[in-house]
């Protein structure tokens, strides 16, 4: 289905490639970068524009409101094959299914986005572990290798927008196989296995970038480490800091050795007391930030001024509590986006409690105080 836009790309005098790459080194730019995270399931249904122009995913929502566009490709870097995902039964409203890392969990019936209630681990003992490595983690299995030339196709080198490399998780994919409370215990009952699964995870990665990193110029690299909750990370820092951070340094060897400066991670929560560790460690920008469980991004960019880098980091609250609070905060972001090193949008997928009117205000607001025409950018 072709796409409609209601809003379209925000002018500019730089692709959006040299944009990105600008912004984010802190160098002169001619407006900000302009993307979303995206949004809810329930979006989808419940916001009318999205209903009525047919707009059913997040890339479809990126084209629709004319967004410029940002990509990223990566390996087979997890379990390889997956748990077979099948519903084991229905209980009332909930059904309990078994997902593709081996977890026992309770989701709802009517498929609303939430947090699935896990009930249990199929990896829970050393002897689990050394099974499920042997049948699902192999370095040689077929389906780990990467068709470049097909990527390459894709994304040549002419390209007008960013590009990342995808460098896959540490220890925020263990976290999904083994539960939050499975992992807590097994940090102490089996640090040898958990460092196992770190040092497989490790492994993988660099892998998938041996094969990427000759033959593409990237723009910078991801990484998604899901550890953190509004009281912390939910590892120790000590383990962090000696057990995890060693493998980014491995694979920050590996981006140096290819001109990638930037490095952003997706971690929720309160990042804060292993923060030092993810810098030290190569990764050097936070994304989408998520400000109720952490703090202000200006807090942590005026810490660590010069070595950090935050996208995301506009407060979905202040963007479900109307147009004055979304004007207020949005004002609080000008010093950030000047300075450069940070991109504003939605510290998370934007929720259907915002009023859909609303969100285009902020979008409009957006684009006035940090578009082309902004006095910001017009010297």
């Amino acid at each position: 289905m072709k796409i409609q836009p209601i809003r379209q790309p925000w002018p500019g005098t730089m692709t959006g490639r040299e944009r990105f790459r600008r912004q984010m080194n802190s160098q002169g730019v001619d407006r900000c970068f302009n993307m979303e995270f995206g949004y809810w399931d329930e979006n989808f249904t419940e916001w009318k524009m999205f209903r009525d122009n047919g707009i059913r995913s997040n890339a479809e929502a990126d084209r629709f409101f004319g967004f410029d566009r940002i990509e990223c490709i990566g390996g087979n870097t997890w379990m390889s094959p997956p748990f077979e995902s099948k519903v084991i039964e229905t209980r009332g409203s909930s059904k309990i299914l078994i997902n593709g890392d081996g977890l026992l969990a309770e989701v709802p019936l009517d498929g609303h986005d939430t947090i699935p209630h896990y009930l249990k681990a199929s990896i829970v003992t050393p002897e689990d572990w050394k099974r499920c490595r042997e049948e699902r983690f192999r370095r040689d299995d077929p389906a780990r290798k990467i068709d470049v030339a097909a990527l390459q196709a894709l994304h040549p080198e002419t390209r007008d927008y960013p590009l990342g490399v995808y460098c896959g998780s540490m220890i925020g994919k263990i976290r999904d196989m083994l539960t939050f409370e499975g992992l807590a215990y097994a940090m102490f009952d089996y640090p040898e296995m958990v460092e196992d699964m770190v040092e497989t995870c490790c492994v993988l990665v660099e892998d998938a970038l041996d094969q990427l990193l000759p033959h593409f110029r990237f723009d910078f690299a991801s990484g998604w480490e899901d550890i953190c909750f509004k009281n912390g990370p939910i590892v120790t820092v000590d383990f962090f800091r000696d057990i995890v951070m060693p493998r980014y340094k491995r694979i920050r060897r590996k981006l140096d050795q290819y001109g990638i400066d930037l490095w952003y991670t997706d971690c929720d929560g309160d990042v804060r007391p292993i923060l030092p560790y993810f810098l030290e460690g190569g990764i050097n920008c936070l994304f989408p930030f998520e400000v109720m469980g952490c703090a202000h991004p200006g807090e942590l960019l005026d810490r660590y001024r010069g070595q950090l880098r935050i996208m995301g980091g506009f407060d979905k609250i202040q963007l479900g509590s109307g147009r004055e609070a979304i004007k207020a905060y949005m004002e609080s972001l000008v010093p950030y986006v000047e300075r450069g090193g940070y991109i504003p949008f939605c510290d998370h997928r934007c929720p259907p409690n915002v009023d859909e009117n609303d969100y285009l205000y902020y979008l409009d607001l957006k684009q006035r105080m940090f578009g082309l025409d902004s006095p910001m950018f017009r010297r």
